[in-house]
C-alpha cells in the first residue's frame, strides 16, 4: 500500500482512557481489555456510539493510553479517566484495510520524517474509523507528534 504522508497542526483532542505500563509483547492482548473498560464506563454514563477508539503511546516503553475521544461530558468511573491527545505539529497518514497493516502506516511516516529531516518525539497515535466486518472498509489515522 502507498501512503500520503502530510505535515499538519493539530488541536488537543479530549479523550477517556485507560493508562498503562507495558511491553510490546503483552500489549496486543491487553489493549481490547482495556478498552472493554472504557466502553463499560461510557454505556454506564449513557453513551453508546459516537467516540471514535484512540490508541496513544507516549513513548517506546510503552506506556499507553487506550480509549476513545470523548465528544461529550461523561462522568469517569474506575481505571477511566479523562485525558488528551496532544496539541502541536504531526506527520500522518491514514492506513485502510486491516489492521494487522498498521505497522507499515507507522513505517511510511517515520521513513517520510527521516527523508525531510524531520525529527519525531516519539509520541503517536492511532485513531480508528467506524466499526466494520469488511476490511476493506476499515480506516485508521496514524499520527506522529514532531519535536
Amino acid at each position: 500500500m502507498s501512503y500520503e504522508v502530510t505535515i499538519t497542526d493539530v488541536l488537543a483532542r479530549p479523550t477517556a482512557v485507560v493508562a498503562a505500563a507495558t511491553t510490546w509483547q503483552e500489549f496486543p492482548t491487553l489493549w481490547k481489555q482495556l478498552l472493554d473498560e472504557v466502553w463499560e464506563c461510557l454505556r454506564a454514563g449513557g453513551i453508546h456510539r459516537g467516540c471514535r477508539n484512540i490508541m496513544f503511546y507516549r513513548d517506546n516503553v510503552p506506556h499507553v493510553e487506550v480509549g476513545v475521544e470523548l465528544r461529550q461530558p461523561c462522568p469517569l468511573t474506575g481505571r477511566v479517566v479523562a485525558s488528551t491527545l496532544p496539541a502541536g505539529q504531526v506527520a500522518m497518514t491514514v492506513h485502510r484495510g486491516s489492521y494487522g497493516g498498521l505497522g507499515a502506516a507507522h513505517e511510511a511516516v517515520i521513513d517520510s520524517c527521516a527523508a525531510a529531516g524531520r525529527r519525531l518525539t516519539g509520541s503517536r497515535w492511532e485513531v480508528y474509523g467506524p466499526h466494520n466486518d469488511d476490511p476493506a472498509q476499515v480506516w485508521t489515522e496514524v499520527y506522529w507528534l514532531l519535536a
